[in-house]
């Protein structure tokens, strides 16, 4: 589990984060030249093409090659004398970068301890289609695996974010599970073809190194819900013996809506340009299936996010969400994520009874829906529950050992409220959290502490990505209900210097 860094020379390079910095100080890059540099520096010793290098710095788009050299050549010269050796010319073909270059890497977990539940992570499934563009059915298939077992009470079930840390990597059984903190790992494979789809499924006790279950099955396309619902039995029979079901869940009609709905999961947080996308699809699939409530529910994420993350209008998509969320509930009132997407908005709705409700219902129906407790977690934190917050945080990253960077960005607030402000500095500094959004709670930690130049050093760089940011419309959009946590982030947020 590498992070996302690059070190060569002076430099280090985050291109999550947006930062290059020499010798700990910002250097002013464009978003073209970082870009650029993200894709050079990470295939270090490699001849990449000009339409490549193209692809990466301007995506979609078609450019004249006369911009990739001015970028090149503006690269150079921000990198100083060295930029030129490090960043070849190859005539007629591309660019190599040529320095060394080295990726921090996270340091060895201790295994986790397993739960007292059956414990269990579902691996991402292998796509077996000669096509590529059938890894996201697959996706969505181990995505869905999860979620099924997820509602199962008596299991302890690994997120989604944890078991796709694996993906595409050969590693021992034993080793993921001791990583992931359970007993049984189910590892498979699937292939969509013809209208048909073959899919392979196994339950390993990591534990024992036995084979408790597999399975092949054949089936019509339009049996996949079916096969879904069969695996899960499957592995619930074996881990658990013959329980109740957890009551049906809604699936789609239309496997078009499925394929849009599973391809928008995996875009609607990463950034504006793919939140965007997501949209697109998702309010393409809520066409072509009108019942189905997954889609409504990631629909009023997208709403959401716009204003509270991306600095788009309040209205209408505050309204828009929140009638997407109810629409999500009214569909499926069984499912843990309408309930969950749904409380947090009537969070920021201030509608505080009715939120705490909609959050209790969400655990009543999958107590292993990690980003329930994260978002629970932010929303607790935000009431001055800040202990209650603490425990909420822990017990997601419990159930997602390697969650989404957000998740970090909610520990570091929670230890924030807690006035554990060196915690905090850790927490937000590391490479998973290290973000725009989140550098707003790490310069006000550095701030408490008296660490004021690197404090500023932050507001710079949190500024570039929210050039529109201010503490009032911070204060008067985020869910706060107890005025003393209030005014605790805005004393930390003067201190820093971010703008009034």
């Amino acid at each position: 589990m590498q992070g996302s860094r690059f070190a060569f020379g002076p430099f280090v390079l985050d291109p999550g984060a947006g930062t290059l910095l020499r010798n700990g100080d910002p250097v002013a890059v464009g978003y073209r030249g970082l870009k650029l540099l993200a894709a050079l520096v990470g295939r270090p010793g490699e001849i990449l093409g000009k339409a490549e290098l193209m692809d990466a710095a301007w995506p979609g788009r078609a450019v004249e090659e006369g911009n990739l050299t001015v970028q090149i050549a503006q690269l150079r010269k921000l990198l100083g004398p060295a930029g030129g050796e490090w960043i070849s010319t190859v005539p007629r073909v591309g660019y190599r970068f040529t320095g060394a270059v080295e990726r921090p890497g996270r340091t060895k977990r201790e295994p986790l301890p397993l739960p007292s539940n059956p414990s269990i992570a579902v691996l991402p499934f292998v796509n077996f289609s000669n096509d590529p563009e059938e890894e996201s059915f697959v996706d969505g298939l181990t995505e869905d695996l999860i979620t099924d077992l997820s509602r199962t009470s008596g299991l302890f079930v690994i997120a989604r974010n944890s078991a796709f840390a694996y993906k595409g990597k050969a590693r021992d059984v034993r080793e993921i599970a001791e990583e992931l903190g359970v007993r049984y790992l189910l590892e498979g494979s699937a292939r969509r073809a013809s209208g048909r789809v073959r899919i392979n499924a196994q339950l390993v006790d990591a534990v024992r190194g036995d084979h408790l279950w597999a399975e092949r099955f054949d089936r019509s396309l339009e049996d996949i819900f079916a096969v879904q619902d069969e695996v899960t039995g499957k592995i619930v029979d074996a881990l658990l013996g013959r329980l109740r079901a957890p009551p049906p869940r809604n699936r789609p009609k239309n496997l078009e809506a499925y394929d849009l709905c599973v391809r928008a999961r995996k875009l609607i947080d990463d950034s504006p340009q793919t939140a965007r996308e997501a949209h697109l699809m998702l309010t393409r699939a809520v066409s072509l299936d009108p019942e189905y409530a997954e889609a409504y529910r990631w629909l009023a994420m997208n709403h959401w996010m716009r204003w509270v993350h991306w600095g788009e209008p309040i209205e209408p998509n505050r309204s828009i969400a929140l009638e997407l969320a109810r629409r999500a509930v009214a569909i499926d009132p069984n499912d843990a994520g309408c309930h969950w997407v749904l409380a947090n908005l009537l969070a920021y709705e201030r509608s505080f009874d009715e939120a705490d409700a909609e959050f209790a219902k969400a655990i009543e129906l999958d107590p292993n829906e990690a980003d329930t407790w994260a978002t629970l977690s932010d929303i607790a934190v935000l009431a001055g529950r800040v202990e209650a917050g603490l425990e909420h945080i822990r017990k997601a990253f419990r159930l997602n050992p390697f969650p989404a960077s957000w998740y970090y960005l909610t520990l570091g607030q929670a230890q924030y409220a807690a006035c554990d402000y060196q915690a905090a500095v850790e927490t937000l500094r590391r490479d998973e959290t290290y973000r725009t959004s989140s550098r707003r709670f790490l310069a006000a930690s550095l701030a408490q502490l008296g660490r004021l130049d690197e404090a500023r050093t932050e507001v710079e760089l949190f500024l570039v990505g929210n050039p529109h940011f201010t503490t009032r419309r911070w204060a008067e959009t985020e869910p706060f209900r107890d005025a003393a946590t209030l005014e605790h982030f805005l004393d930390g947020y003067r201190r820093a210097g971010l703008p009034e």
